[in-house]
């Protein structure tokens, strides 16, 4: 595969960055945040799907720094809020932090029994190169939503969402489990798989 042996991991989010740096480690190249690159400008993410702000969050990343880039967007999708919410996940509600979209999330559900509370996480992945889109991946993470925040690792809703099959939150997973079970986790593995096959 002819590609840079830099790739550019397209966030700013620390703990985010973190988390996408680990799941790329061990590929040939230097993975880098968009800390490397503090002129570039912020995207966007205006798409009204996952699939089109994930592409075109890498698409301008790749513009500006001329380097092969994975870029994701992720969201919570609640069925009883008709998915919400959604691709707005991050500004849900207008709020600006974590606990308080936490909690706007938990209001809209109050008095919701458990079976009125499925939901699930998803990520779209996009790696994009040389001008064009090189691999795009959807994965999902299922769930729902608890009564009340749990857990300290993570970010986002995870203290608030309990994966199918465990009897805690995704922020009381260790980082290793969470990996393994996670949407961002599974669409970045496929992303490793697309390399490994094209080496």
């Amino acid at each position: 595969m002819d590609s840079s042996r830099i790739l550019v991991v397209a966030t700013r989010n620390r703990k985010k960055g973190i988390e996408l740096s680990e799941l790329l480690e061990g590929l040939p190249f230097e993975v880098r945040t968009l800390d490397f690159y503090p002129d570039c400008p912020e995207v966007i993410e205006d798409g009204e799907t996952f699939e089109a702000n994930s592409e075109k969050k890498a698409r301008e990343v790749s513009s500006h720094t001329g380097e092969w880039v994975v870029a994701d967007d992720s969201g919570l999708e609640v069925d009883v809020l008709g998915g919400e919410p959604g691709v707005y996940s991050a500004r849900y509600g207008g709020l600006d932090d974590d606990h308080s979209r936490n909690q706007y999330l938990l209001d809209k559900l109050a008095g919701r029994p458990p079976e009125e509370r499925s939901a699930r996480f998803v990520c779209c992945a996009t790696l994009f190169g040389d001008g064009k889109v090189i691999y795009q991946v959807r994965a999902t993470c299922e769930g729902r939503i608890l009564h009340t925040p749990r857990g300290a690792f993570g970010f986002g809703y995870d203290p608030i969402f309990q994966p199918d099959g465990f009897d805690c939150s995704m922020a009381e997973l260790p980082p290793s489990e969470k990996h393994r079970i996670s949407h961002r986790g599974k669409a970045l593995r496929e992303i490793r798989n697309f390399f490994e096959r094209h080496k």
